[in-house]
């Protein structure tokens, strides 16, 4: 999963993506619009593998990952000034979803770009930025198929139609100043495929995180949007407290310091887990003496894209997946055990994959 932390200058989008990452990139400093990309791969959190790790006492634990970028560059009327840049824009597109941090925090020694705080406001101006880029894809699509179809140079008219019937509709959801996600469950598998390569933005899951201060009360947004989700942060906090939580870190220090701010979660694992649901996203796992790892998947995927996720030549040579929910494993104690209570199930390429399914695919070339 790769998911792109946005937001305008002055959101503390760097300070968010410490965070979430335990770095230390350096805070505060505006890229004056110009684009640039800070990038790491963090470990998901899972206590299923800590569990698993010693039943199977493997030579390698990997957990599942998720990748952030936090993107500098946007700000606001980049979408009406010529657009965005190819590699923004492009950048921006590849994404999974968006980690759009939007500031409520006051403070004298940042001041806000725009003279005052209005989380609603930030919001909605990024957003409409976003709309825009997206309203200029549909619009030159929409001009595109009307010219090949009154020109005759489309052969197949009835498939043109079709699509032009689709970005219309694409259309009237922008021109309401509504974003795409709004309609997306509402397309069918094929509509969605075929625009994956239009550089869509806001058809995209967004997470919005209010970075709020230490001692400051949550906040609450009107945002009623489909495949949207908001949390609060104390984004300065959360950093210090992500730092404290590392390998080099101070366990006491950490707990010390969550019982003194009353929190019970770290943001870092808090913003994953959102994400996961945001995006539809579960975990399997394969274990064995050499490896006990997680995989991710979208929630309704088969036993086959099961076998795809792990490696190609499985999904090719697919014969059966053995699979034991978590629970019955460890209930059970062992692979033994769980075989001999009775929950191993075969299941075939058609199976629907669950959340903590643990799988053997069996297969054949």
């Amino acid at each position: 999963m790769k998911l792109g932390i946005i937001g305008l200058p002055g959101a503390g989008k760097t300070t968010i993506f410490n965070a979430l990452t335990r770095g230390d990139a350096p805070t505060g400093q505006s890229m004056g619009g110009r684009f640039d990309v800070l990038t790491a791969v963090v470990d998901v959190p899972d206590e299923r593998v800590d569990t698993l790790v010693p039943m199977f006492e493997p030579r390698k634990t990997t957990y599942a990952r998720v990748t952030y970028n936090d993107i500098a560059g946007l700000k606001k009327g980049i979408g009406e000034s010529g657009g965005m840049s190819g590699p923004l824009l492009n950048h921006l597109a590849a994404l999974d979803g968006y980690v759009h941090v939007v500031r409520a925090f006051a403070s004298e020694l940042v001041p806000h770009p725009d003279g005052s705080v209005d989380p609603d406001r930030d919001l909605e101006t990024l957003d409409s930025e976003f709309l825009i880029n997206d309203l200029v894809v549909v619009e030159g699509k929409l001009e595109r198929i009307a010219t090949g179809l009154s020109k005759g140079s489309i052969r197949d008219k009835t498939a043109a139609q079709r699509e032009q019937e689709l970005f219309e509709r694409l259309g009237d959801c922008l021109n309401a100043d509504k974003p795409l996600r709004d309609i997306v469950d509402d397309l069918t598998e094929d509509e969605e495929k075929s625009l994956r390569g239009y550089g869509l933005l806001t058809i995209k899951p967004v997470l919005v995180v209010v970075n709020i201060g230490d001692e400051q009360d949550e906040v609450a947004l009107d945002y009623n949007h489909a495949h949207s989700r908001i949390v609060n942060l104390r984004g300065r906090l959360e950093m210090e407290l992500s730092q404290l939580s590392g390998p080099d870190g101070d366990p006491e220090g950490l707990a010390m310091f969550m019982e003194e701010f009353g929190v019970t979660e770290l943001g870092l694992d808090r913003v994953i887990r959102e994400s996961y649901e945001l995006m539809g996203l579960q975990s399997f796992f394969t274990v064995g003496e050499d490896e006990v790892r997680a995989w991710t998947l979208t929630r309704g995927s088969t036993a086959l894209d099961a076998a795809g996720a792990i490696h190609t030549d499985l999904a090719k040579g697919f014969i059966r997946a053995e699979t034991v929910a978590y629970a019955d494993l460890v209930t059970a104690g062992s692979m033994a055990a769980a075989r001999s209570a009775g929950k191993f199930r075969q299941e075939g390429r058609t199976y629907i994959v669950e959340d903590g399914d643990v799988i053997n695919i069996k297969f054949n070339l």
